[in-house]
């Protein structure tokens, strides 16, 4: 019988075994990406699974293969980056999501909660040499701006709850 407590949780599901299950087999379900699809922006899941159907022939089954071989492949994090967004078009906030999941070590999700905390511009980026250098520039913010005891992922998630708590503050008054 399947467990579908681990569901409830979302994230910490992709973290703890998509993403390690990726690391060691380098195949990714289906139904894990889309779950990572949903987990950073659900109103977007199918808009953004049907545009990668489209550059597989139709086929999400496939386009999910071609990518985890492509990533698995793959000898930095600049070409796993350039993968997502330069050869499967996908936005800066969902490639960096996918790519947290896969490599949480070496990327954060770029997040307009979390560029407001920074005080850095959050712009709707396609691929570019530019997109690259901007989001290393962002992923050193998120360092410098959070505890250094903390892991990559939790810096981020330190600056989203400060974000959000911000923002209940001021919406409780």
């Amino acid at each position: 019988m399947t467990d579908y407590l681990k569901y409830y949780d979302l994230e910490h599901y992709l973290l703890e075994e998509v993403g390690p299950r990726f690391r060691s087999s380098g195949a990714i379900e289906p139904i894990d990406l889309f779950m990572i699809l949903i987990w950073k922006a659900n109103r977007a899941k199918t808009k953004i699974r049907d545009k990668l159907k489209k550059q597989a022939n139709g086929n999400f089954s496939d386009a999910v293969g071609q990518i985890a071989a492509a990533l698995s492949k793959a000898e930095d994090r600049k070409e796993r980056f350039g993968i997502l967004m330069g050869d499967w078009g996908l936005r800066l906030p969902m490639a960096s999501a996918i790519l947290t999941i896969l490599y949480p070590e070496d990327f954060t999700v770029y997040d307009r909660r979390v560029c407001d905390m920074l005080h850095f511009p959050y712009k709707d980026w396609l691929f570019s040499e530019e997109c690259w250098s901007e989001y290393e520039s962002y992923k050193a913010a998120v360092c410098k701006n959070t505890p250094p005891s903390l892991s990559l992922r939790d810096r981020d998630r330190f600056l989203w709850g400060q974000s959000f708590w911000e923002a209940a503050k001021r919406d409780a008054q």
